[in-house]
């Protein structure tokens, strides 16, 4: 089975405003609710946007997923309700 685009839902996103590191969460088609992290935003030095892969997490990327864990699992658990 090949991957279809338009089955892919994001149903919840948090970015980390100071290292770009984002984390979501997605669905895909009737499947269970999963937690993504990254991709990792940041500016270029012509001043341009990118995006790139988390790669290691620092301290304060740790720190920040530890402020917002319980949030996170939440929204999860509020999803999985919703599909029971």
């Amino acid at each position: 089975m090949a991957y279809d685009a338009s089955k892919d839902q994001v149903l919840e996103t948090w970015e980390n405003e100071e290292t770009g590191l984002t984390i979501s969460i997605y669905r895909y088609g009737d499947g269970d609710p999963k937690l993504q992290i990254g991709p990792r935003a940041y500016v270029k030095r012509d001043g341009s946007k990118a995006t790139t892969k988390p790669g290691r997490l620092s301290i304060d990327d740790v720190l920040w997923l530890n402020e917002i864990m319980e949030e996170v699992k939440e929204k999860m658990n509020e999803f999985f309700l919703k599909e029971g």
